[in-house]
Parts: C-alpha cells; sequence; structure tokens
C-alpha cells in the first residue's frame, strides 16, 4: 500500500533570491534519493518554500525497497583455480568478502573471458527504516551560494554538516508517522540552550501572528492537507503563486485608492521577489515630498525598486506620483505606524540623490574623461579612460564603413568617448544600477543631440539575444545607428581585450560578463534592419579583427583571437537555438565560413520553410554523399569538362551552369528561400548522376574530372548552409 511523504525542513530566514532554485533543488533531489534508495515515486514531488521553510511532499511512495539483484564480478577462472583444481587465495578471498563458500559461486563470461561471479541478493527495508537515509542524502545534496557553519552533524560519516542556515525543526512523516531522524550538535557546543533537532510531526506557524494562544507556537498535523490548512490558519500561505496573486491584487488595490497604478507587467521581477520575503503578505502604502518628482524618473524608481523593494504608483499617463506601495509580512491594522518607518527611510535616500543629483551637474562629462583613468578596466588592459579610447575610434568605424552610415560617425565617436564619463559620478557610485542611464541623462541636460545622449543612455543594452530584449527601435529613435556603433564597439573590445588578457567565460563562471556582452553583440548584428534600418549582413570577422587590433602585440596567448573566433560563433548557435530554431538548422547555417549572424538568422528562417520541401530532403541525403565522396580532395582543380561525356554527367554540369546564377543572385539580395528553392531543383541531376556514373573510375583523368564536378556541387551548396546537417543521424 503506497502512503504519503511529507518533509519540512524549518529554517532561520532564507533569502529571498535563494528560493526559486532552493525550491526546484529539493523536489529533484527527493526524487533522486528516493529512486536511488528504489522505492518508487507513486506521484511527481510537489516542492515549496517560504522563508522560513523548504517543504516536499509525495502524494504516495511504496511501502518497501524494491528488492536488489546485483551479480558481482570477481577474478578470472584462469586466476582463481590452480592447475589441480584447487581454489587460488584470489577466488578464497573473494567468497570470503561476500560471506559465502567458493563452491556457492558461479561463473560468468563476457568477451574478455571467464570470471568468478555471485549473484547477490539483498531483501529491500521498509520505507520508513531506508527514508532516514534518504533524507540525510537529500540535505548533504542541498547547494547553497554560501554555507554556514552551525555545529552540527549527521550520522552518515561524513563529519561535521555545513547548511545555509541554521535548520530549527524538522516534519518528518510518512503515512502520518514520524520518521526518526536526528540532527547533532557538536559536543563543545551542546547545553541547555543549544540541542539536536529531532524529526517531528510538527511545524510552526507565522513568527509574530497567531489565532489563538502564542505567536510561533508549534502545530502538530498528520498529512499534507492538514499541514497546509494549519499553515494558513496560522498566517503561512505555503504557494509562492499563491503569495504573489494575493501581493498583485493587494498592490492594485491601494493604488486605486490612491488615484494611480502599479506597473505590475513592468516589475514583474520584483513582485516574485517580494513573494519570497514574506509568509503573509500585507501591502501598505507610504509617501515622499512631491518635490522629489523633479529628480530623474529612472533615480526616483531605483532609489524605490532596487534598494527598498518597493513598488512606484503612477497615474493613469504613466507618471509618477508621490507614493509607493510596500510589502510587508503582516496584514497590519494601523498601515500608517509601518508606512512611517518607510517614508522616513526613503526620504533619506531622496535627499542623497537630490545632493548627487545637484552636485554632478556642476561638471561636465567631457571634463571627467580623464578621471576615468582612476577607474580601472581589467588589470592587464588598463582602465575606463584606455578603453574610452579604444571605443572612440572602433565607434566611428563601425558608423561609417561597417553600417555605411559615414554621416553619424562622428556623433558615434562622441558619444563613445563619453559613454563611461558617469562612472566618475557621485549619483553612479551610489547606485551602480544606474551606470550608462546615468550618462544619458547628464548628457542629455548639457543640450546634447538626441542622437548622442540615447546612444550613451543605452550603450550597454542588450544584455540578451531574445528578438525582443531592450532597447526597441521606438526606444532609441533618431539614435538607432548611432547607438549601434557604440554598443556594439564596448562589447567588442570587452570580449576581445578579456579573451586577450586570458579571461574566458566557463559554464559555471563569467566575472566579467564576457558571454552577456557576446550576446548584447549578437542581438545588434542579428536584428540590425528592424533596430537601425541597416540591413547590411555584417560579417564578425572584419568587426573582430579591427577590434582586435589595438591587443594583437600584448595577448596573453597568441591564439587568442582565433579562440574568441570560435567563442562569437557558439554565440550565435546560442542565440538561434533561443529563438526556436531546431538544432540541425542551426549547425547547418553555422557550419559554413562566413560568420554574419543576420545572414545566419536568415539562412535558418528559409530552411526552415524549405527543409519539408521532397526534393529538398532528398537533395540533403544526396549532399551528405557528395561530401563524402570529396573530403579527400585536398585542392580543386580546374573542372576539365571535356572529361565528362555521360550523359547523366553532362546533365548534372548543364543543371549547375543553369542554376549557378540564379542562386547566386537570389544569395546576394538574401532571398534564401529562392535560392534553397532553386538548389533543390537540382536534385533529379544529381540523383541520376550517381544511379548511372560511377565516380571512382579506373581513369585518373576522368575520376579527377568527377571529383572536381562534384566539389563545385558542393560548393556551391556550402555557400548557403551544410544542408547535409538536416539528415537525420544514423548508428
Amino acid at each position: 500500500m503506497d502512503r504519503e511523504l511529507l518533509i519540512e525542513i524549518g529554517l532561520e530566514e532564507l533569502p529571498a533570491a535563494w528560493l526559486p532554485v532552493l525550491t526546484r533543488q529539493f523536489g529533484e533531489h527527493v526524487e533522486a534519493r528516493l529512486k536511488d534508495a528504489r522505492i518508487a515515486p507513486g506521484a511527481p514531488v510537489e516542492s515549496y518554500a517560504t522563508p522560513r521553510r523548504l517543504t516536499a511532499r509525495l502524494a504516495k511512495i511504496a511501502e518497501r525497497q524494491e528488492d536488489l539483484e546485483e551479480v558481482v564480478n570477481g577474478p578470472p577462472v584462469s586466476a582463481a583455480f590452480a592447475p589441480d583444481g584447487q581454489p587460488t587465495p584470489a577466488a578464497v578471498g573473494f567468497a570470503r568478502k561476500l560471506g559465502v563458500t567458493v563452491e556457492e559461486l558461479g561463473r560468468t563470461k563476457s568477451a574478455k573471458g571467464e570470471y568468478l561471479s555471485f549473484l547477490k541478493r539483498q531483501r529491500g527495508k521498509s520505507a520508513i527504516d531506508a527514508l532516514p537515509a534518504v533524507l540525510g542524502a537529500v540535505l548533504r545534496d542541498l547547494a547553497f551560494p554560501k554555507q554556514m557553519k552551525w555545529d552540527a552533524t549527521l550520522d552518515d560519516g561524513r563529519g561535521e554538516f555545513v547548511f545555509g542556515r541554521p535548520i530549527r525543526w524538522l516534519l518528518f512523516l510518512y503515512g502520518g508517522r514520524v520518521v526518526p531522524f536526528t540532527i547533532g550538535r557538536a559536543a563543545n557546543a551542546a547545553g541547555p540552550l543549544v540541542q539536536d533537532v529531532e524529526s517531528g510531526a510538527l511545524t510552526y506557524g507565522h513568527r509574530f501572528l497567531a489565532t489563538s494562544g502564542r505567536a510561533g507556537r508549534s502545530i502538530k498535523v498528520r498529512s499534507f492537507d492538514e499541514y497546509e490548512a494549519r499553515l494558513k490558519e496560522h498566517f503561512v500561505v505555503l504557494e509562492h503563486s499563491e503569495r504573489r496573486d494575493r501581493i498583485a491584487r493587494d498592490l492594485e488595490g491601494h493604488a486605486r485608492r490612491l488615484s494611480g497604478r502599479v506597473a505590475l507587467k513592468e516589475h514583474q521581477r520584483l513582485l516574485d521577489e517580494v513573494a519570497d520575503l514574506v509568509e503573509y503578505p500585507g501591502v501598505v502604502a507610504g509617501f515622499y515630498d512631491a518635490a522629489f518628482l523633479a529628480l530623474p524618473e529612472e533615480v526616483l524608481s531605483t532609489t524605490l525598486v532596487h534598494h527598498q523593494h518597493y513598488f512606484p504608483v503612477v497615474s493613469d499617463r504613466g507618471e509618477l506620483k508621490e507614493a509607493f506601495l510596500a510589502v510587508v509580512n503582516t496584514q497590519p491594522k494601523d498601515e500608517r505606524l509601518i508606512a512611517k518607518n518607510a517614508e522616513r527611510v526613503v526620504a533619506a535616500r531622496l535627499r542623497d540623490a537630490r545632493f548627487f543629483w545637484e552636485s554632478d551637474r556642476k561638471s561636465p562629462l567631457a571634463s571627467r574623461h580623464e578621471r576615468l583613468h582612476t577607474v580601472a578596466f581589467h588589470k592587464k588592459l588598463g582602465s575606463y579612460r584606455d578603453k574610452t579610447e579604444r571605443i572612440e575610434q572602433l565607434a566611428g568605424w563601425i558608423a561609417g564603413e561597417v553600417l555605411g552610415k559615414p554621416e553619424v560617425a562622428g556623433a558615434a565617436a562622441t558619444a563613445a568617448r563619453l559613454a563611461k564619463a558617469d562612472l566618475t559620478t557621485d549619483m553612479v557610485f551610489e547606485f551602480p544600477e544606474l551606470q550608462g542611464r546615468m550618462g544619458g541623462i547628464y548628457a542629455r541636460e548639457e543640450g546634447q543631440p538626441e542622437p548622442v545622449w540615447k546612444a550613451i543612455y543605452y550603450h550597454y543594452l542588450p544584455i540578451g539575444v531574445e528578438a525582443d530584449a531592450p532597447p526597441s527601435k521606438e526606444q532609441l529613435g533618431a539614435a538607432a545607428v548611432t547607438w549601434a556603433a557604440i554598443s556594439l564597439a564596448d562589447k567588442v573590445d570587452t570580449v576581445l581585450g578579456l579573451y586577450a588578457a586570458g579571461e574566458r567565460a566557463t559554464g559555471s563562471r563569467d566575472p566579467f560578463g564576457i558571454r552577456r556582452n557576446a550576446q548584447g553583440a549578437i542581438r545588434i548584428l542579428m536584428d540590425a534592419p528592424e533596430l537601425t534600418g541597416v540591413a547590411r549582413e555584417i560579417d564578425l570577422n572584419a568587426v573582430l579583427s579591427k577590434a582586435y587590433e589595438p591587443f594583437a602585440g600584448r595577448a596573453a596567448d597568441a591564439g587568442a583571437d582565433r579562440l574568441a573566433l570560435g567563442f562569437w560563433v557558439e554565440r550565435i548557435r546560442f542565440a538561434l537555438e533561443q529563438r526556436g530554431f531546431p538544432v540541425e538548422i542551426v549547425r547547418a547555417v553555422t557550419s559554413v565560413s562566413h560568420v554574419a549572424p543576420l545572414r545566419a538568422r536568415r539562412l535558418a528562417e528559409a530552411l526552415q520553410r524549405i527543409r519539408t520541401s521532397e526534393d529538398f530532403q532528398a537533395l540533403a541525403v544526396l549532399f551528405k554523399r557528395v561530401k563524402n565522396i570529396t573530403k579527400e580532395l585536398a585542392e580543386v582543380p580546374a573542372l576539365d569538362r571535356e572529361a565528362l561525356v555521360e550523359p547523366a554527367e553532362r546533365a548534372l554540369l548543364d543543371a549547375l551552369d543553369a542554376k549557378r546564377p540564379g542562386i547566386d543572385v537570389a544569395a546576394s539580395g538574401a532571398d534564401y528561400t529562392r535560392a534553397f528553392t532553386e538548389i533543390a531543383a537540382l536534385r533529379p541531376a544529381v540523383d541520376r548522376f550517381f544511379t548511372e556514373v560511377f565516380v571512382m573510375a579506373d581513369d585518373v583523368r576522368v575520376r579527377t574530372a568527377r571529383l572536381t564536378l562534384m566539389a563545385h556541387l558542393r560548393d556551391l551548396i556550402l555557400t548557403l548552409a551544410d544542408i547535409s546537417e538536416i539528415v537525420p543521424h544514423t548508428e
């Protein structure tokens, strides 16, 4: 009979940022450890978290472990018995280790020979006996951004037990019965106030609220349904989504009473975060002096959202009002009492911001250029002044030569020279989240033209590869090309400079944001027509070569530029996969020599449209054969047309001659669907060639001509994509 498993780990408050990952981790590790223990889950694992608890529940698991049958192999038979048939010490030792006699051992044959073996049978334990080891393993498995030593031990022979926060209680129930489990405390720490943590059937409600008795008193439960209901009675909402929805409703209700609204869509991340700060959410309204509305909206929003985790209230026209909404861990009867404390903190932060705003504007951005030598970019790459001088030159070149807009090259160079100046301002020192944006605001206040100040404002963006990653064309306005030039220059300079300095992004480590910068650059080039109106297919090779020039003589590793190119190709592949293109199409359009993100995107779109064509599918299969036949051809000689006399090879030659101009014209006009359609039309001629012609003829001249013909076909198709990649791989 299957029974319910319920585990709750009660802790001191966890940081809100940890909870989403821990919720998922806890469920995954419980499921994995149950399977390792041969206890079959009869239902999906449900996992929950609040700041004070991690919870996992399975509606049913098996009553016993599955029995284990395992064949244990020992020494080779040749080494297990002497010539007279007597067992050697190797055989005797193997049997002794298993607790059996040599006569009880069997034999197993394999490709390597015959070995002594034994079929080991182990009857499964009852679930209640096996579960303590499961929980112990889960506790060890959980990973935290920071671990805490709290004088705890587990009886698993692994010594000290560290955790993200000290554990205060354990609810551990199987079928309503307590599963015994103990977290011991170190001998030198144990005492009347520091004791072992033992599992039980008790949980705890809200730390400060209670329906009866004292706040935070223990609650006895026997099932998950009872557990969830009793927690709710004691002011704990277990489900994250329910806390979030309650907060959203309360925010909207309070904002309406203030004749305003809350931009919940814009603040989804904050809404998710505050839902993990509380167990029983409530909302209070606070106010600040209307005089602070003279500060830039970005400063006000950053103060409220990023520093205080409060929601700004805006009017129906989207303008900030002198009010904010704070999420609290209670349902207060007197909101003003709590709001006053929040208002004092906000007012102090805004007074500081006003002082910085007024002080920074006394010095124009251009005067701050020299000060950038005091701000280090990287120990091997110099200061931000050095970086600024590099991107000033590169941005002007990109605007004029790469994007084909020489008329904006001057504006791009100016914006690049001023882009990092705000790193020396008091405002950015206090509010680092505003770097770039404050530079743009200060430039706007100084009277810089829109293409300059907006380019500075948005130059750190984009940071993602998604087609809707900000900024949008509407936000950029007249600054679109200027922004693209400076943003691309900054990102490429960062990636290549760090590669030259020996830095690399790994799966778990990217402290300098190499991956983020590369993805932003790919987004600019991949979506250039939509963002800037520039439809050029920009090959990254040219941009990277130019950007690498300042680093070529001082690279820590001579092959850094080649390594960086491979990294960029990987980022193009990642961008296409993130946009939903199948892996085989991504491989097809990035397995060729060009490294142009926009071209790769357009090719992927065209290939997606035409790949279902019967002719194209058949040609892709044949193309795989073409590649295999020609891979031994070191160099492609001039085609000896006179040596091709068979009707099938003449037909293929004529088809190539006829189709090549149309394919070239379509490709040069970026009409890749038409180009692939023309290529697909070659299928009958290629099919006939392979049916009627033996490529590897004995006559050297004929064989060379046929291989050359195949190479011409291969190279024509590879100017677009390696279509053999869309053929399913077979073993």
